[in-house]
């Protein structure tokens, strides 16, 4: 065991030495410096607990084995010390750097036993959230499958949007959540335009250039036709104005729009009074109680009873064609236009998960390292959005078989790097727009396919404090992450 004890520490020096860079160190240098040696710290401290474990599964086995073991810890480290290095001289573009370590992790029986056991324990001590997902979700889904209902039977003859049924997206649905509490269970309600209406999406080309926005222009088409004559419908066109106003319903561009756009803020509010007046008619109403809450894009509510609560946000969306792409209500930069639209990405993310969960084992702890990483930098400066982006890009090159419990702090110190090398190159590039290495059942339009990927860090290249400040926020980090996973003494 001293022997290894040796070998470790005259190997660590090697990669703890710092390289000369002349005499004054900028301050991102130094940043840079501090950020490296606290992720070796947290590296030496695994080590050596790893070989503290090696030495108790060794005792009892013979000399050979020992002497096995040093020479392949020896390999693992010049492995680790090269690699180190080899990190060091690239900057500049992190988005396909090698997973190769991680992907052939297969090692020898031993080795294996020592990284299941490493597992198992951070599982234990770290906290996770107790709240079920799974049973939250079940019961949000029915309560949305109840109120489509009478949404049915109320809108049937109407001029409004058609409703179609709700679809679950968002951290809940996905099958993790950042909070322990105030769990928010997201759907969004795909909206397709009523008789005589069309949509047409136009986007919009004042808006931020790494923030895509549409607006959906309303019009009216000719309903002069037998079929909705037999209807009792008049044609919008070509009836005059006195007979319409006397005879039909206003259409919807007098009532959910502004200038011939669909309204945001119109259609948050008349949905608002659509779930308030069909409340009582539930069957959840009998034992639940319905607290509506104020939102000016999307309708938010909290339905609670003794034992239990659940919050929900219902957004809006309209579908680009047959993709998994719609442009929908959900919040956008402060002051965002009421006729704005925001192209989201949640069914598609939604889905990658889904498509995640099909192949992944039983004991895959995918879902945990993201749960981990979102409520660890909760009050530090980095979203929500950043480590599941970083996670998503993972699993996308990690094989699925590969987040199980004896490969969990590898995964962990594998997301940890991936910020760490974004924030160097000042660059994450979004999951979903211009991959092309995505499940087959995602859909997305052309022009999302093949278009320049986002760059969720561009705020880091216009800034230069922003950047420091980013690197600070990861130091931060890491050392949430060091006084975690620290081995106790």
């Amino acid at each position: 065991m001293n022997s290894i004890v040796f070998l470790f520490v005259l190997l660590q020096s090697l990669t703890q030495y710092p390289q000369p860079m002349g005499d004054v160190w900028d301050e991102e240098t130094s940043l840079h410096m501090k950020v490296h040696a606290e992720q070796q710290e947290l590296e030496r401290f695994w080590l050596e607990w790893e070989m503290e474990q090696l030495a108790l599964e060794q005792s009892g086995v013979g000399k050979y084995l020992q002497l096995l073991a040093v020479a392949l810890l020896l390999v693992v480290l010049l492995v680790l010390w090269f690699m180190g290095c080899k990190r060091s001289m690239r900057r500049e573009e992190p988005e396909e750097e090698s997973v190769n370590a991680s992907e052939d992790e297969g090692g020898n029986e031993v080795d294996d036993h020592v990284q299941e056991n490493i597992g198992r324990m951070l599982v234990e001590r770290i906290q996770w959230p107790v709240q079920d997902l799974q049973a939250g979700c079940e019961w949000t889904t029915d309560l949305m499958d109840n109120y489509m209902v009478y949404f049915g039977h109320i809108l049937s003859n109407s001029f409004y949007p058609v409703l179609q049924r709700a679809i679950g997206v968002g951290s809940a649905f996905e099958g993790w959540s950042p909070r322990e509490q105030d769990v928010v269970y997201r759907v969004l309600i795909p909206m397709t335009p009523p008789r005589g209406h069309s949509f047409h999406l136009e986007l919009d080309s004042a808006g931020q250039r790494h923030v895509r926005n549409f607006r959906v222009r309303v019009q009216l088409e000719c309903t002069c036709t037998r079929e909705q004559q037999a209807e009792n419908m008049l044609c919008f066109l070509h009836h005059p104005e006195e007979e319409l106003r006397r005879n039909q319903s206003l259409s919807l561009l007098h009532t959910l729009c502004t200038s011939s756009y669909l309204d945001v803020q119109k259609t948050a509010r008349w949905f608002y009074q659509l779930v308030r007046a069909i409340w009582p008619a539930l069957p959840q109403s009998h034992n639940w109680h319905l607290v509506l809450l104020p939102s000016t894009r999307s309708c938010q509510f909290k339905v609670t009873n003794r034992e239990a609560s659940f919050r929900i946000e219902v957004v809006f969306g309209v579908q680009r064609g047959d993709s998994d792409i719609f442009v929908s209500s959900q919040p956008g930069y402060a002051g965002t236009p009421s006729t704005l639209w925001l192209e989201s990405y949640d069914v598609a993310e939604m889905k990658f998960f889904k498509h995640i969960a099909r192949q992944a084992p039983p004991d895959s702890l995918h879902l945990r390292c993201l749960q981990f990483f979102s409520h660890l930098q909760l009050g530090i400066g980095f979203s929500t959005y950043t480590m599941k982006t970083i996670v998503m890009h993972l699993l996308n090159i990690i094989p699925v078989s590969q987040w199980c419990r004896r490969h969990f702090l590898r995964r962990l110190m594998d997301i940890s790097e991936r910020l760490l090398l974004s924030l160097e190159a000042k660059c994450l590039s979004h999951f979903i727009v211009g991959n092309q290495r995505l499940p087959e059942e995602i859909t997305l339009p052309p022009d999302v396919q093949t278009a320049e990927p986002p760059n969720l860090f561009l705020r880091l290249v216009m800034d230069p404090v922003a950047c420091s400040q980013g690197i600070g926020e990861y130091l931060d980090l890491q050392r949430r992450l060091v006084a975690i996973l620290k081995p106790d003494n």
